[in-house]
C-alpha cells in the first residue's frame, strides 16, 4: 500500500509540473528550431492541462505565461508585425480564455459533487450510525467498505447496543441494491433498535425484524416486493459467562479469533431461511450458545468479504486467511482485513462488505503482591476473631 500510495503521488506530481514543463519546452523548441517550426501548440495546450488541476487563478496565471511566451518569442525572432504572429498569439489568448471557462465548469462541478457526498455521508451516519469504540465493556470496530466509487451506503448493515439482557447487535445483507435497498437497511435497524431493548430473547428480536419488514415489503415495487429477502445474524453477549448467543437467519458464519491465533466458525446447527421469507414457512428460531473466552474477537460480515474474488476467480477464505494472526484490536483487526481483501481482489470489488468486530479483553492478572479486591458477600463470609 505504501508503494502504490508512492506511485500515486509521484504520478499526481508529473501531472501537475506539465504547464509549467510545456511552457519551457515551447520557449526552448522554438529557439533551437528553424522559424518555420513553431511551439505554438504546447503554448495552447498548458493551460488547458492546468484547468482541471489548478484553481483559476493558476489557470489565468498559466495562460498569461503561455501568451507572454509566444509573443516574446516573437519579438526575439524579429516577426511580430507579421500576420502568424498574430494568429499565432490570438490563437493561445483564445484557447487560455476556453481554459479558464472550463475551470469554472469542473470547480462548480466539484463543489456540487462535495456537497452530494456531504449529504450521502449523513444519510449514512442517519440510517448506519457507527458505533462506540466501547459499549457494555466490549471492544467494538465496524466498517463498511462500498465497491461503487464515491458510494457510501447500500444494502448491508450493522448495528450495536447496549440492553438490559447483555450487548445486541446485528449484522445482515438486503437482497437489491440502490434506494429500494437502503429503505430496507433503514426498517431494519429502526426496528432492531426498539427490539434489542423490549425483547427478553433474541428470538424475539428476530420476530419482531421479522414482521417488521413483512409490513414495508407490500410497499416496494417490482422485482424487490416479490423476492426482498435479508440475510442476517442476531447476537447476544452476556455481561457475565462468557457467552454469545447466536440466531443466524441464511448469513454468512461469524468467526471467533482466540488469543493464542485459533480461528473458529460459529456454525448454526440447523440452516434458517433469511428475514423476509416467512411466507416460504416459519420454524421457530433458536439462539445458540458459543463459548467467546477472554482475550477472543468476534468478527461478523457480510457476503462481500467471503465472495471477494481474486484475478482467477478465487473467492477469499477469512478464516484460512485470518489464523494463526493476532491483533492488537478490533480497529487493526478490520484494517488487516480491508487490506487483505485489496490485495486479493487487485483493488476493486464486486460487492459492498459491512465488517463488524467485537472483543472480549483479556483479563487481567493481579501483580505479585497486589490486593485483589474483595467483595462484600466474600468480606461477609470471613471468619471474624472476636477480642477475649
Amino acid at each position: 500500500m505504501g508503494r502504490e500510495q508512492g506511485r500515486i503521488w509521484s504520478a499526481q506530481s508529473l501531472v501537475r509540473a506539465l504547464p509549467p514543463l510545456m511552457i519551457v519546452g515551447g520557449v526552448v523548441f522554438d529557439l533551437l528550431t528553424p522559424p518555420q517550426f513553431t511551439a505554438v501548440p504546447m503554448f495552447a495546450a498548458a493551460p488547458l492541462v492546468a484547468a482541471p488541476l489548478f484553481s483559476w487563478f493558476m489557470t489565468l496565471l498559466t495562460g498569461i505565461a503561455a501568451v507572454m511566451g509566444v509573443t516574446g518569442l516573437h519579438f526575439y525572432n524579429q516577426s511580430i508585425g507579421e500576420i502568424t504572429s498574430y494568429t499565432e498569439v490570438s490563437t493561445v489568448v483564445t484557447v487560455s480564455a476556453l481554459a479558464l471557462l472550463i475551470n469554472t465548469v469542473v470547480r462548480r462541478s466539484g463543489e456540487r459533487l462535495a456537497s452530494a457526498r456531504g449529504i450521502a455521508e449523513a444519510a449514512q451516519r442517519a440510517v448506519l450510525p457507527e458505533p462506540a469504540g466501547r459499549i457494555g465493556g466490549l471492544q467494538v470496530a465496524a466498517r463498511y467498505e462500498a465497491a461503487q466509487a464515491d458510494a457510501f451506503i447500500g444494502g448491508d448493515l450493522f448495528a450495536v447496543q447496549e440492553t438490559p439482557h447483555g450487548v445486541r447487535l446485528i449484522v445482515g445483507d438486503v437482497r437489491g441494491k440502490g434506494m429500494g435497498a437502503v429503505a430496507v437497511v433503514a426498517v431494519i435497524v429502526g426496528a432492531f433498535g426498539e427490539a434489542a431493548e423490549q425483547e427478553s430473547s433474541l428470538e424475539g428480536v428476530a420476530r419482531r425484524l421479522e414482521r417488521a419488514l413483512a409490513r414495508e415489503t407490500p410497499l416496494r415495487e417490482g422485482l424487490d416486493a416479490v423476492e426482498s429477502f435479508t440475510t442476517a445474524v442476531l447476537g447476544e453477549i452476556p455481561r457475565e459467562g462468557g457467552l454469545v448467543r447466536l440466531v443466524n437467519r441464511g448469513h454468512p458464519d461469524p468467526l471467533v479469533l482466540r488469543g493464542d491465533g485459533k480461528v473458529d466458525s460459529l456454525v448454526p446447527s440447523t440452516a434458517s431461511l433469511p428475514l423476509g421469507m416467512g411466507d416460504l414457512g416459519m420454524w421457530p428460531d433458536r439462539a445458540e450458545e458459543y463459548r467467546v473466552p477472554a482475550g477472543s474477537t468476534l468478527l461478523f460480515y457480510t457476503d462481500g468479504l467471503s465472495e471477494a474474488r481474486d484475478a482467477d476467480g478465487v473467492f477469499y477464505a477469512p478464516r484460512a486467511r485470518l489464523s494463526g494472526r493476532l491483533f492488537a484490536g478490533p480497529e487493526e483487526l478490520l484494517d488487516a482485513v480491508v487490506a487483505d481483501v485489496r490485495r486479493h481482489t487487485g483493488g476493486g470489488a464486486n460487492d459492498d462488505m459491512a465488517l463488524l468486530a467485537v472483543a472480549r479483553p483479556a483479563e487481567r492478572r493481579p501483580e505479585p503482591g497486589a490486593k485483589v479486591p474483595v467483595t462484600a458477600a466474600e468480606e461477609e463470609s470471613r471468619p471474624r476473631r472476636h477480642a477475649v
